[in-house]
């Protein structure tokens, strides 16, 4: 079954909302509400990959953020292991011979 949390890059930047990669910890928020006066920008020489570095500031709310990660982290439970799937079975051992190191 796929889970529906999961997005490729190019899937989550035409989605907006607060996305996390695991494997390298980079959180990325999509918002799709502010506008620029288009104006400013000569669109001839901008592609549709192209983007524009605004700021280095981040302009998120940090309280508001670490709430909805800790939110996201107790509502969030990893598949559940099948009984019949030796690797978690394996997986458990290495977890008890970790603990009586």
């Amino acid at each position: 079954m796929v889970d529906p949390r999961k997005f490729e890059l190019e899937d989550l930047v035409n989605r907006p909302g607060t996305y996390f990669n695991p494997q390298t910890e980079v959180l990325v928020v999509v918002d799709d509400s502010p506008e620029l006066d288009s104006e400013i920008f000569n669109m001839e020489e901008y592609e549709g990959a192209d983007w524009v570095l605004i700021t280095d500031e981040t302009p998120v709310d940090e309280h508001r953020r670490d709430e909805l990660l800790e939110k996201f982290q107790v509502h969030y439970y990893p598949a559940a292991v099948d009984p019949d799937d030796e690797s978690a079975d394996e997986l458990e051992e290495d977890d008890q011979e970790v603990g009586r190191e």
